[in-house]
C-alpha cells in the first residue's frame, strides 16, 4: 500500500525519477537540487523517521509513501506512481548525481536502447566497500551466464520506458529488484546498454552494502532472482510489444 502526496504541475513531467528513500534527510537537498529541469522527483519514503518526507516536499518533490519495507518495494511503488513516458531510478544518498541520467534518457528516446544502466566508478576512498564490489562482480558473472549480457555492474542508476517496465511483471520487493529488472529485460529481448558514471561516497550510513551482513542479504536476494525460470517458461513482452 502506498500513498502519494504531489506538488507536480498539471501538465505532467518530461521524465519521472524514482528515488527510494529511508532516512536520507542529510542527502536529499543535494540530490533534489540536481534534478534536471522539467523532470519530476518521486521520493518514495519507505518508513523514514528523520523527516525525509518533509524535506523532500520542501524541495519540490512528489512524496510517495510505501509501507512495505524493502528496496524493491520502494522502487516499484515509485514506478506505479510514475506517469511520464520515461522513468529513471537513482539512489537517494548523494552517491550518484541525477544529472548523469540526461544522456540515458536521450538514448532511450532515440531508440538506441530499451534499458540504460550506469556502471559505477568509485571516486575517493570509501565510496564502494571491497566486499560490496566483490559481491557485485560475482553477480555480474552469474548474470552473463544466465542471460548473455556482459554487464560489469548492477547499479541503481537506470532509465527505461514506463510502459515497457510494467510489462516485465517485477515481483521482487527486496534487494533483488534491480537484478530482476535486468534479467527479465534480457529474457524479453531488450537492448541493454551500460555507461560509466562517477560513484561518490554516500551521505550517512548504508542500509545494504555498507556492511558484510547487508551485502550478504543483497547477494542472497539477487541469487534467488537468477534462479528464476528462463523465458520459455514465462510469458513476457518486449518493448515493441512482441517476443
Amino acid at each position: 500500500m502506498n500513498d502519494v502526496t504531489t506538488s507536480s504541475p498539471p501538465t505532467g513531467p518530461d521524465v519521472d525519477i524514482v528515488l527510494p528513500c529511508l532516512d536520507e534527510a542529510e542527502a536529499l537537498p543535494w540530490v533534489l537540487a540536481r534534478i534536471p529541469a522539467g523532470w519530476r522527483a518521486l521520493v518514495v519514503d519507505n518508513g523514514s523517521t528523520d523527516g525525509s518526507a518533509e524535506i523532500a516536499r520542501a524541495h519540490g518533490a512528489t512524496v510517495v509513501r510505501e509501507e512495505q519495507r524493502g528496496f524493491g518495494a520502494a522502487c516499484h511503488a515509485g514506478l506505479l506512481a510514475a506517469t511520464a513516458d520515461v522513468v529513471c531510478f537513482c539512489d537517494c544518498d548523494a552517491s550518484l548525481d541525477p544529472r548523469l541520467l540526461v544522456p540515458f534518457v536521450q538514448e532511450v528516446r532515440s531508440g538506441g536502447a530499451d534499458l540504460v544502466l550506469g556502471r559505477r566508478r568509485p571516486q575517493g576512498r570509501g565510496s564502494w566497500p571491497a566486499h560490496a564490489r566483490a559481491g557485485n562482480l560475482a553477480l555480474s558473472l552469474l548474470l552473463r551466464r544466465r542471460t548473455g549480457l556482459a554487464l560489469r555492474d548492477l547499479g541503481p542508476l537506470r532509465a527505461a520506458r514506463r510502459e515497457s517496465l510494467l510489462t516485465l511483471g517485477l515481483t521482487d520487493r527486496r534487494s533483488g529488484y534491480p537484478l530482476q529488472m535486468v534479467v527479465r529485460a534480457a529474457d524479453a529481448g531488450w537492448r541493454v546498454t551500460e555507461h560509466d558514471v562517477p560513484y561518490l561516497p554516500r551521505s550517512g550510513a548504508s542500509k545494504v552494502t555498507g556492511t558484510w551482513r547487508g551485502t550478504w542479504h543483497a547477494v542472497r536476494d539477487m541469487s534467488r532472482v537468477l534462479r528464476e525460470a528462463a523465458p520459455a517458461q514465462r510469458e513476457g513482452t518486449a518493448p515493441g510489444g512482441t517476443r
